[in-house]
Protein backbone atom coordinates (compact mmCIF):
# COMPACT_ATOMS: atom_id res chain seq x y z
CA UNK A 1 0.00 0.00 0.00
CA UNK A 2 1.58 3.65 -0.64
CA UNK A 3 -0.35 6.74 0.41
CA UNK A 4 -0.04 10.52 -0.14
CA UNK A 5 -1.08 12.81 2.96
CA UNK A 6 -2.54 16.00 2.25
CA UNK A 7 -3.58 18.72 5.02
CA UNK A 8 -7.08 19.53 5.80
CA UNK A 9 -8.19 22.29 3.64
CA UNK A 10 -8.56 24.62 6.26
CA UNK A 11 -5.23 24.20 7.11
CA UNK A 12 -4.25 25.73 4.08
CA UNK A 13 -6.62 28.71 4.37
CA UNK A 14 -9.63 27.33 1.64
CA UNK A 15 -12.17 25.53 3.85
CA UNK A 16 -13.50 24.44 0.68
CA UNK A 17 -15.28 21.06 0.10
CA UNK A 18 -16.71 19.67 -3.05
CA UNK A 19 -19.94 18.64 -1.05
CA UNK A 20 -20.00 22.05 0.39
CA UNK A 21 -21.32 20.63 3.60
CA UNK A 22 -18.22 22.01 5.61
CA UNK A 23 -19.58 24.77 8.24
CA UNK A 24 -17.85 28.05 6.48
CA UNK A 25 -15.50 30.08 8.42
CA UNK A 26 -17.90 32.69 10.76
CA UNK A 27 -17.02 35.74 12.44
CA UNK A 28 -18.40 36.64 15.39
CA UNK A 29 -18.08 40.20 17.75
CA UNK A 30 -18.36 39.77 21.86
CA UNK A 31 -18.59 43.36 23.98
CA UNK A 32 -15.77 42.95 26.24
CA UNK A 33 -15.95 46.62 27.25
CA UNK A 34 -17.77 49.56 27.28
CA UNK A 35 -17.65 53.42 28.00
CA UNK A 36 -15.17 54.25 25.21
CA UNK A 37 -16.33 57.41 24.10
CA UNK A 38 -14.34 58.00 20.12
CA UNK A 39 -12.45 54.65 20.66
CA UNK A 40 -9.40 55.07 17.96
CA UNK A 41 -6.58 52.84 18.29
CA UNK A 42 -6.25 49.65 20.05
CA UNK A 43 -2.88 48.47 21.39
CA UNK A 44 -0.88 46.21 23.30
CA UNK A 45 2.91 46.77 25.32
CA UNK A 46 3.98 43.47 25.20
CA UNK A 47 1.72 42.03 28.33
CA UNK A 48 -1.71 40.89 29.03
CA UNK A 49 -3.19 44.48 28.80
CA UNK A 50 -4.94 46.42 26.10
CA UNK A 51 -4.31 50.22 25.58
CA UNK A 52 -7.25 51.95 24.35
CA UNK A 53 -6.88 55.56 22.56
CA UNK A 54 -9.60 57.65 23.08
CA UNK A 55 -10.13 60.87 20.37
CA UNK A 56 -10.82 63.32 22.83
CA UNK A 57 -7.13 62.90 24.14
CA UNK A 58 -7.14 59.48 26.97
CA UNK A 59 -5.28 56.15 26.72
CA UNK A 60 -7.61 54.01 28.88
CA UNK A 61 -6.65 50.52 29.87
CA UNK A 62 -7.91 46.91 29.78
CA UNK A 63 -6.17 44.88 32.37
CA UNK A 64 -6.01 41.07 31.81
CA UNK A 65 -9.18 40.48 33.54
CA UNK A 66 -11.49 42.61 31.52
CA UNK A 67 -11.55 45.34 33.52
CA UNK A 68 -11.52 49.05 32.31
CA UNK A 69 -9.37 50.62 34.94
CA UNK A 70 -10.90 53.89 36.07
CA UNK A 71 -7.43 56.08 35.64
CA UNK A 72 -6.47 56.96 32.60
CA UNK A 73 -2.74 55.81 30.96
CA UNK A 74 -2.65 59.37 29.55
CA UNK A 75 -5.02 62.63 29.65
CA UNK A 76 -3.38 65.11 27.44
CA UNK A 77 -6.93 65.99 26.90
CA UNK A 78 -5.76 70.05 27.23
CA UNK A 79 -3.68 69.51 23.96
CA UNK A 80 -5.49 67.66 21.60
CA UNK A 81 -7.94 69.07 19.37
CA UNK A 82 -10.74 66.84 18.80
CA UNK A 83 -13.52 68.89 17.75
CA UNK A 84 -13.64 67.73 14.06
CA UNK A 85 -14.33 64.03 13.13
CA UNK A 86 -11.39 63.31 12.06
CA UNK A 87 -9.14 65.33 14.81
CA UNK A 88 -7.97 64.31 18.16
CA UNK A 89 -5.67 61.60 19.70
CA UNK A 90 -5.38 58.78 16.92
CA UNK A 91 -3.05 56.81 17.35
CA UNK A 92 -0.60 55.19 20.18
CA UNK A 93 2.90 52.85 19.46
CA UNK A 94 5.30 51.05 22.01
CA UNK A 95 8.68 51.04 21.71
CA UNK A 96 10.06 47.88 20.97
CA UNK A 97 12.25 48.12 24.09
CA UNK A 98 9.16 49.49 26.40
CA UNK A 99 9.87 47.04 29.19
CA UNK A 100 13.16 48.64 29.76
CA UNK A 101 13.00 52.34 28.76
CA UNK A 102 9.20 52.84 28.92
CA UNK A 103 8.59 54.84 25.93
CA UNK A 104 5.75 54.77 24.07
CA UNK A 105 4.61 57.40 20.85
CA UNK A 106 1.17 58.78 20.57
CA UNK A 107 -0.22 60.76 17.52
CA UNK A 108 -2.55 63.89 17.55
CA UNK A 109 -4.05 66.64 16.29
CA UNK A 110 -2.72 70.17 17.97
CA UNK A 111 -3.88 73.63 17.88
CA UNK A 112 -7.26 75.21 16.82
CA UNK A 113 -8.80 75.22 13.31
CA UNK A 114 -7.25 72.57 10.97
CA UNK A 115 -4.36 72.38 13.62
CA UNK A 116 -1.14 70.33 13.22
CA UNK A 117 -0.73 66.61 13.27
CA UNK A 118 2.11 65.93 16.09
CA UNK A 119 3.65 62.86 17.31
CA UNK A 120 5.51 62.78 20.62
CA UNK A 121 7.00 60.25 23.16
CA UNK A 122 6.01 60.37 26.52
CA UNK A 123 7.19 57.74 29.02
CA UNK A 124 5.46 55.49 31.85
CA UNK A 125 5.19 56.79 35.42
CA UNK A 126 6.94 54.69 38.50
CA UNK A 127 3.21 53.43 38.28
CA UNK A 128 2.94 50.81 34.98
CA UNK A 129 -1.00 51.68 34.81
CA UNK A 130 -0.07 55.65 34.41
CA UNK A 131 1.98 57.79 32.33
CA UNK A 132 3.73 61.13 33.18
CA UNK A 133 2.18 63.42 31.38
CA UNK A 134 5.06 65.72 31.67
CA UNK A 135 7.36 63.51 29.88
CA UNK A 136 6.47 64.47 26.09
CA UNK A 137 8.91 65.45 23.96
CA UNK A 138 7.46 66.30 20.48
CA UNK A 139 9.34 64.72 17.98
CA UNK A 140 7.38 65.51 14.47
CA UNK A 141 5.06 68.01 13.28
CA UNK A 142 2.93 68.50 10.04
CA UNK A 143 0.47 71.43 9.29
CA UNK A 144 -3.10 70.36 8.06
CA UNK A 145 -4.70 72.74 5.70
CA UNK A 146 -8.10 71.05 6.67
CA UNK A 147 -9.76 69.42 9.42
CA UNK A 148 -10.01 66.01 7.43
CA UNK A 149 -7.80 63.76 6.31
CA UNK A 150 -5.64 63.14 8.68
CA UNK A 151 -4.13 59.90 8.76
CA UNK A 152 -3.32 59.11 12.51
CA UNK A 153 -2.20 55.09 12.87
CA UNK A 154 1.71 55.19 13.99
CA UNK A 155 3.22 51.24 13.84
CA UNK A 156 6.97 50.31 14.77
CA UNK A 157 8.08 48.31 11.92
CA UNK A 158 9.82 45.07 12.27
CA UNK A 159 12.95 46.49 11.75
CA UNK A 160 12.44 48.70 15.06
CA UNK A 161 11.55 52.13 12.82
CA UNK A 162 8.70 53.85 13.49
CA UNK A 163 6.34 54.39 10.98
CA UNK A 164 3.55 57.28 10.63
CA UNK A 165 0.81 57.42 8.54
CA UNK A 166 -0.12 60.85 7.41
CA UNK A 167 -3.77 61.71 5.41
CA UNK A 168 -3.43 63.91 2.10
CA UNK A 169 -4.57 66.92 3.76
CA UNK A 170 -8.40 66.67 3.63
CA UNK A 171 -10.61 68.96 1.30
CA UNK A 172 -11.31 66.17 -1.05
CA UNK A 173 -9.80 65.72 -4.58
CA UNK A 174 -6.65 66.40 -2.84
CA UNK A 175 -6.90 69.89 -4.07
CA UNK A 176 -3.29 70.62 -3.49
CA UNK A 177 -2.23 67.16 -5.05
CA UNK A 178 -0.01 67.02 -1.93
CA UNK A 179 0.27 63.00 -1.76
CA UNK A 180 1.99 63.03 -4.87
CA UNK A 181 4.14 66.27 -3.15
CA UNK A 182 7.56 64.95 -2.65
CA UNK A 183 8.48 67.92 -0.65
CA UNK A 184 5.41 67.09 2.26
CA UNK A 185 4.63 64.23 4.48
CA UNK A 186 0.95 64.41 3.74
CA UNK A 187 -0.60 61.63 1.72
CA UNK A 188 2.86 59.67 2.53
CA UNK A 189 4.01 57.52 5.26
CA UNK A 190 7.24 58.30 7.26
CA UNK A 191 9.54 56.14 8.57
CA UNK A 192 12.18 57.65 11.31
CA UNK A 193 14.69 56.00 13.64
CA UNK A 194 13.80 56.83 17.46
CA UNK A 195 16.07 54.98 19.29
CA UNK A 196 18.33 57.69 20.45
CA UNK A 197 18.16 59.29 23.33
CA UNK A 198 16.38 62.31 22.31
CA UNK A 199 14.78 63.15 18.50
CA UNK A 200 14.84 61.16 15.60
CA UNK A 201 17.08 60.28 12.70
CA UNK A 202 16.88 59.06 9.32
CA UNK A 203 16.93 55.38 8.43
CA UNK A 204 19.96 55.04 6.03
CA UNK A 205 18.70 53.21 3.70
CA UNK A 206 14.77 54.85 3.45
CA UNK A 207 14.38 55.40 -0.17
CA UNK A 208 14.54 58.45 -1.30
CA UNK A 209 17.95 59.57 1.25
CA UNK A 210 20.09 61.94 -1.08
CA UNK A 211 17.39 63.20 -3.47
CA UNK A 212 16.93 66.59 -4.27
CA UNK A 213 13.38 68.28 -3.26
CA UNK A 214 12.28 65.27 -1.34
CA UNK A 215 11.96 64.58 2.32
CA UNK A 216 14.61 61.81 3.39
CA UNK A 217 11.97 60.48 5.90
CA UNK A 218 9.42 59.46 3.46
CA UNK A 219 9.02 55.82 2.98
CA UNK A 220 5.47 55.90 0.67
CA UNK A 221 3.62 58.40 -1.04
CA UNK A 222 0.00 58.43 -3.07
CA UNK A 223 -2.38 57.63 0.63
CA UNK A 224 -5.30 59.28 0.85
CA UNK A 225 -6.06 58.80 4.21
CA UNK A 226 -4.09 55.34 5.93
CA UNK A 227 -6.47 55.43 8.83
CA UNK A 228 -5.68 52.05 10.20
CA UNK A 229 -2.86 49.96 8.87
CA UNK A 230 -0.43 47.74 10.07
CA UNK A 231 2.31 45.01 9.89
CA UNK A 232 1.65 40.91 10.29
CA UNK A 233 3.08 40.41 13.30
CA UNK A 234 4.86 37.21 11.89
CA UNK A 235 5.97 38.01 8.38
CA UNK A 236 5.98 42.03 8.87
CA UNK A 237 4.24 42.60 5.53
CA UNK A 238 2.59 45.72 5.52
CA UNK A 239 -1.34 45.86 5.24
CA UNK A 240 -2.82 49.52 4.97
CA UNK A 241 -6.63 50.31 5.05
CA UNK A 242 -6.35 53.25 2.37
CA UNK A 243 -10.22 55.18 2.97
CA UNK A 244 -11.65 56.16 -0.66
CA UNK A 245 -12.90 59.26 -2.24
CA UNK A 246 -16.67 58.96 -3.10
CA UNK A 247 -16.54 55.51 -5.16
CA UNK A 248 -14.02 52.99 -4.16
CA UNK A 249 -12.71 51.78 -0.79
CA UNK A 250 -8.75 50.12 -1.09
CA UNK A 251 -6.74 47.75 0.60
CA UNK A 252 -3.04 47.28 -0.13
CA UNK A 253 0.23 45.21 0.43
CA UNK A 254 3.63 45.38 0.89
CA UNK A 255 6.31 42.71 1.19
CA UNK A 256 8.18 43.38 4.41
CA UNK A 257 11.91 44.70 3.58
CA UNK A 258 11.22 45.93 0.63
CA UNK A 259 12.31 49.84 0.92
CA UNK A 260 11.94 50.83 -2.73
CA UNK A 261 9.43 53.76 -2.25
CA UNK A 262 6.26 52.11 -3.26
CA UNK A 263 3.37 55.15 -4.64
CA UNK A 264 0.00 53.69 -3.97
CA UNK A 265 -1.27 55.71 -6.77
CA UNK A 266 -3.79 58.92 -5.34
CA UNK A 267 -4.68 61.33 -6.46
CA UNK A 268 -3.87 59.51 -9.89
CA UNK A 269 -6.27 56.77 -8.74
CA UNK A 270 -8.62 55.77 -6.38
CA UNK A 271 -8.16 51.79 -6.18
CA UNK A 272 -7.86 50.88 -9.80
CA UNK A 273 -9.85 53.77 -10.99
CA UNK A 274 -8.75 56.90 -13.15
CA UNK A 275 -9.16 59.93 -10.40
CA UNK A 276 -6.84 62.63 -11.86
CA UNK A 277 -4.25 61.88 -13.90
CA UNK A 278 -3.15 64.86 -14.96
CA UNK A 279 0.34 65.03 -14.19
CA UNK A 280 0.47 61.22 -13.87
CA UNK A 281 2.77 58.83 -14.76
CA UNK A 282 1.72 55.01 -16.91
CA UNK A 283 -0.19 53.27 -14.62
CA UNK A 284 2.30 50.33 -13.89
CA UNK A 285 4.39 52.95 -11.92
CA UNK A 286 1.69 52.73 -9.26
CA UNK A 287 0.77 49.68 -6.08
CA UNK A 288 -2.31 48.18 -7.04
CA UNK A 289 -4.47 47.48 -3.91
CA UNK A 290 -4.92 43.96 -3.30
CA UNK A 291 -8.42 44.63 -3.00
CA UNK A 292 -10.91 47.10 -3.57
CA UNK A 293 -14.87 47.40 -2.53
CA UNK A 294 -16.97 49.36 -4.56
CA UNK A 295 -18.72 52.06 -1.40
CA UNK A 296 -22.27 51.60 -3.32
CA UNK A 297 -22.69 48.07 -3.53
CA UNK A 298 -22.88 47.60 0.28
CA UNK A 299 -22.80 50.70 1.80
CA UNK A 300 -19.18 51.56 2.59
CA UNK A 301 -17.38 54.61 3.30
CA UNK A 302 -14.11 54.53 5.21
CA UNK A 303 -12.74 51.22 4.93
CA UNK A 304 -10.73 50.15 8.70
CA UNK A 305 -8.00 48.46 7.99
CA UNK A 306 -7.17 45.55 10.28
CA UNK A 307 -4.58 43.17 11.33
CA UNK A 308 -3.26 39.49 9.81
CA UNK A 309 -4.85 36.81 12.45
CA UNK A 310 -1.91 34.99 14.38
CA UNK A 311 -3.49 34.58 17.54
CA UNK A 312 -3.90 30.79 18.39
CA UNK A 313 -7.36 30.08 19.36
CA UNK A 314 -9.03 29.97 15.73
CA UNK A 315 -7.20 28.24 13.70
CA UNK A 316 -9.65 28.42 10.30
CA UNK A 317 -8.69 32.02 10.16
CA UNK A 318 -4.36 32.05 10.58
CA UNK A 319 -3.15 34.01 7.96
CA UNK A 320 -6.44 35.56 7.06
CA UNK A 321 -5.57 39.58 6.82
CA UNK A 322 -9.11 40.45 8.82
CA UNK A 323 -11.07 44.04 8.21
CA UNK A 324 -14.09 46.17 7.64
CA UNK A 325 -15.88 49.15 7.05
CA UNK A 326 -16.60 52.36 9.44
CA UNK A 327 -20.55 52.21 7.82
CA UNK A 328 -21.12 48.73 6.44
CA UNK A 329 -19.59 46.61 9.01
CA UNK A 330 -19.11 43.81 7.06
CA UNK A 331 -16.44 42.22 8.27
CA UNK A 332 -13.55 40.31 5.29
CA UNK A 333 -11.00 37.64 5.43
CA UNK A 334 -8.08 38.52 3.02
CA UNK A 335 -5.91 35.91 1.87
CA UNK A 336 -3.71 34.49 -1.36
CA UNK A 337 -4.36 31.60 -2.96
CA UNK A 338 -2.12 28.75 -3.97
CA UNK A 339 -1.46 30.55 -7.27
CA UNK A 340 -0.81 34.03 -5.55
CA UNK A 341 -4.11 35.24 -6.15
CA UNK A 342 -5.72 37.40 -3.88
CA UNK A 343 -9.17 36.08 -2.57
CA UNK A 344 -11.51 37.31 -0.21
CA UNK A 345 -14.47 36.14 2.09
CA UNK A 346 -17.08 38.15 4.32
CA UNK A 347 -16.86 36.31 7.75
CA UNK A 348 -19.55 38.51 9.46
CA UNK A 349 -21.97 40.79 8.29
CA UNK A 350 -22.16 42.79 11.88
CA UNK A 351 -25.11 45.23 11.60
CA UNK A 352 -23.45 47.82 13.57
CA UNK A 353 -22.23 51.50 11.93
CA UNK A 354 -18.79 53.24 13.72
CA UNK A 355 -16.30 50.39 13.67
CA UNK A 356 -13.36 52.23 13.73
CA UNK A 357 -10.34 50.30 14.50
CA UNK A 358 -9.17 46.75 14.88
CA UNK A 359 -6.16 45.80 16.74
CA UNK A 360 -4.95 42.24 18.49
CA UNK A 361 -3.28 41.92 22.02
CA UNK A 362 -0.15 40.36 22.89
CA UNK A 363 -1.29 37.15 21.96
CA UNK A 364 -2.25 37.73 18.66
CA UNK A 365 -6.14 37.87 19.57
CA UNK A 366 -8.13 40.58 17.66
CA UNK A 367 -10.09 43.12 18.92
CA UNK A 368 -12.29 46.15 16.87
CA UNK A 369 -13.25 48.95 18.70
CA UNK A 370 -16.51 50.88 17.66
CA UNK A 371 -16.59 54.75 17.62
CA UNK A 372 -20.11 55.22 17.60
CA UNK A 373 -21.55 53.24 20.38
CA UNK A 374 -17.53 53.47 22.64
CA UNK A 375 -17.49 49.75 22.72
CA UNK A 376 -14.73 47.01 22.56
CA UNK A 377 -15.70 43.65 20.88
CA UNK A 378 -13.72 40.49 20.77
CA UNK A 379 -13.38 39.03 17.00
CA UNK A 380 -14.26 35.38 17.75
CA UNK A 381 -14.60 32.88 15.07
CA UNK A 382 -17.75 29.80 15.33
CA UNK A 383 -15.81 26.79 14.99
CA UNK A 384 -12.60 27.14 16.98
CA UNK A 385 -12.36 23.10 17.39
CA UNK A 386 -9.38 21.44 15.77
CA UNK A 387 -9.49 19.63 12.94
CA UNK A 388 -9.99 16.12 12.67
CA UNK A 389 -6.76 14.24 11.62
CA UNK A 390 -6.92 10.81 9.89
CA UNK A 391 -4.07 7.98 9.88
CA UNK A 392 -3.57 4.92 8.75
CA UNK A 393 -3.79 2.18 11.98
CA UNK A 394 -2.67 -0.77 10.00
CA UNK A 395 -4.92 -1.50 7.24
CA UNK A 396 -7.96 0.77 8.31
CA UNK A 397 -7.91 4.37 8.34
CA UNK A 398 -8.96 5.82 11.86
CA UNK A 399 -9.54 9.49 12.86
CA UNK A 400 -9.22 11.74 16.25
CA UNK A 401 -12.25 11.57 18.58
CA UNK A 402 -14.90 13.68 17.20
CA UNK A 403 -18.60 13.83 18.11
CA UNK A 404 -19.61 11.78 14.80
CA UNK A 405 -17.92 10.84 11.69
CA UNK A 406 -19.29 10.71 7.71
CA UNK A 407 -16.30 9.08 5.69
CA UNK A 408 -15.23 10.03 2.16
CA UNK A 409 -14.18 8.70 -0.99
CA UNK A 410 -13.26 11.39 -3.82
CA UNK A 411 -15.30 13.90 -2.60
CA UNK A 412 -18.18 11.12 -2.37
CA UNK A 413 -20.10 10.18 1.05
CA UNK A 414 -19.50 6.62 1.58
CA UNK A 415 -22.93 4.76 2.42
CA UNK A 416 -23.04 3.84 6.44
CA UNK A 417 -19.31 4.80 6.27
CA UNK A 418 -20.34 6.68 9.91
CA UNK A 419 -18.11 4.94 12.49
CA UNK A 420 -14.50 6.60 13.94
CA UNK A 421 -12.54 4.45 11.87
CA UNK A 422 -13.11 3.16 8.14
CA UNK A 423 -11.57 0.58 6.11
CA UNK A 424 -11.01 1.29 2.79
CA UNK A 425 -11.70 -1.38 0.22
CA UNK A 426 -10.61 0.75 -3.37
CA UNK A 427 -8.26 3.34 -4.08
CA UNK A 428 -8.54 7.05 -4.42
CA UNK A 429 -8.84 9.83 -1.84
CA UNK A 430 -10.22 9.03 1.73
CA UNK A 431 -11.19 12.01 4.35
CA UNK A 432 -13.74 12.68 7.21
CA UNK A 433 -16.66 15.06 7.90
CA UNK A 434 -16.22 15.40 11.48
CA UNK A 435 -18.75 16.67 14.01
CA UNK A 436 -16.94 18.72 16.15
CA UNK A 437 -17.86 19.35 19.69
CA UNK A 438 -18.61 23.41 19.10
CA UNK A 439 -21.40 22.28 16.65
CA UNK A 440 -19.30 22.62 13.99
CA UNK A 441 -18.66 20.17 10.93
CA UNK A 442 -15.34 20.00 9.57
CA UNK A 443 -13.06 18.35 7.01
CA UNK A 444 -10.01 16.13 7.86
CA UNK A 445 -6.61 15.83 5.85
CA UNK A 446 -7.20 13.62 3.30
CA UNK A 447 -5.01 10.36 2.85
CA UNK A 448 -4.51 8.81 -1.02
CA UNK A 449 -4.51 5.44 -1.17
CA UNK A 450 -2.99 3.54 -3.79
CA UNK A 451 -2.37 -0.29 -3.68
CA UNK A 452 -2.28 -3.80 -5.51
CA UNK A 453 -4.24 -5.23 -2.26
CA UNK A 454 -4.93 -4.02 1.08
CA UNK A 455 -3.14 -6.59 2.87
CA UNK A 456 0.26 -5.72 0.72
CA UNK A 457 3.53 -6.54 2.50
CA UNK A 458 2.26 -9.01 5.61
CA UNK A 459 4.28 -12.01 5.22
CA UNK A 460 7.12 -11.37 7.95
CA UNK A 461 4.38 -11.84 10.49
CA UNK A 462 5.94 -8.58 11.66
CA UNK A 463 3.97 -6.14 13.82
CA UNK A 464 4.45 -2.25 14.44
CA UNK A 465 3.79 -0.49 17.36
CA UNK A 466 2.57 1.53 19.39
CA UNK A 467 -0.10 3.43 17.22
CA UNK A 468 0.48 6.49 17.26
CA UNK A 469 4.28 7.01 18.67
CA UNK A 470 6.03 9.36 20.86
CA UNK A 471 9.45 8.29 21.44
CA UNK A 472 10.03 5.44 19.56
CA UNK A 473 8.87 3.03 16.85
CA UNK A 474 9.28 -0.54 17.82
CA UNK A 475 8.88 -3.38 14.93
CA UNK A 476 8.50 -7.12 16.63
CA UNK A 477 8.11 -10.32 15.72
CA UNK A 478 10.83 -10.13 13.06
CA UNK A 479 11.77 -13.69 11.59
CA UNK A 480 13.45 -13.18 8.64
CA UNK A 481 17.15 -13.18 8.49
CA UNK A 482 19.10 -10.25 7.10
CA UNK A 483 16.36 -8.50 7.93
CA UNK A 484 16.83 -4.66 8.71
CA UNK A 485 14.17 -1.87 9.34
CA UNK A 486 14.11 2.11 8.16
CA UNK A 487 11.94 4.97 8.53
CA UNK A 488 10.67 7.53 5.89
CA UNK A 489 9.01 10.85 6.44
CA UNK A 490 6.20 12.12 4.26
CA UNK A 491 8.18 12.97 1.34
CA UNK A 492 10.07 9.50 1.56
CA UNK A 493 13.29 10.38 2.86
CA UNK A 494 14.95 7.91 5.09
CA UNK A 495 14.90 9.63 8.41
CA UNK A 496 15.72 6.48 11.03
CA UNK A 497 17.56 2.92 9.63
CA UNK A 498 18.43 0.32 12.14
CA UNK A 499 19.18 -3.54 12.19
CA UNK A 500 17.20 -6.04 14.57
CA UNK A 501 18.02 -6.55 18.41
CA UNK A 502 19.03 -10.35 19.55
CA UNK A 503 15.02 -10.24 20.45
CA UNK A 504 13.75 -9.75 17.00
CA UNK A 505 13.22 -6.69 17.51
CA UNK A 506 13.62 -3.17 15.89
CA UNK A 507 13.71 0.30 17.44
CA UNK A 508 13.15 3.02 15.31
CA UNK A 509 14.16 6.04 17.58
CA UNK A 510 11.62 9.10 17.58
CA UNK A 511 11.99 11.93 19.65
CA UNK A 512 14.07 14.07 17.90
CA UNK A 513 12.11 13.89 14.77
CA UNK A 514 8.80 16.50 14.38
CA UNK A 515 5.30 15.28 14.68
CA UNK A 516 3.83 14.05 11.78
CA UNK A 517 3.40 10.72 9.25
CA UNK A 518 5.80 8.18 8.64
CA UNK A 519 6.39 5.21 7.29
CA UNK A 520 8.02 2.09 8.84
CA UNK A 521 9.30 -0.31 6.06
CA UNK A 522 10.86 -3.62 7.11
CA UNK A 523 13.60 -4.91 4.33
CA UNK A 524 14.83 -8.13 3.20
CA UNK A 525 18.60 -9.15 2.50
CA UNK A 526 17.82 -8.39 -1.09
CA UNK A 527 15.78 -5.31 -0.81
CA UNK A 528 12.12 -6.57 -0.97
CA UNK A 529 9.40 -4.84 0.74
CA UNK A 530 8.14 -7.38 3.81
CA UNK A 531 6.01 -5.08 5.80
CA UNK A 532 5.16 -1.46 5.49
CA UNK A 533 3.13 0.32 8.36
CA UNK A 534 2.21 4.55 8.17
CA UNK A 535 2.99 5.63 11.85
CA UNK A 536 1.76 9.24 12.76
CA UNK A 537 4.34 10.53 15.82
CA UNK A 538 2.79 12.61 18.29
CA UNK A 539 4.54 14.32 20.99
Amino acid sequence: MTLRTIPAACALGLCLSATGQETPITLQVEQVATGLTRITDISHCGDDRLFLTLQGGTIRILDADNTLLATPFLNITSRVNSSGNEQGLLGLAFDPDYSTNGRFYVYYTNGSGSGTSRISRFTVSADPNVADPDSEEILYTAAQPYTNHNGGDIEFGPDGYLYIGFGDGGSGGDPQNLAQNMSSPLGKMIRIDVSGETGWAVPPDNPFVGQTSVLPEIWASGLRNPWRWGFDAETGDLWIGDVGQNAVEEVSYWPAGDNSGPNFGWRCYEANATYNTGGCQPASAYVTPATSHIQSQQGWCSVIGGRVYRGGTYWRIEGRYIYTDYCGGQFYGLRRDEFGAWVRTQHLASGLYGFSCIGENSGGELFAGNNSNGRLYRIKEACPAPAPVIALDGNGLVSTAALGYQWYLNGTAIPGAVGQSYTPTENGDYRVLANTETGCQIFSNIIEITTTGLAEGDASGATVRPIPADAVIWVDGIRAPGAAAELLDAQGRRVRAAAPLNSGSIALDTQELPAGLYTVRLLGPDGTVLLRRNVPVAH
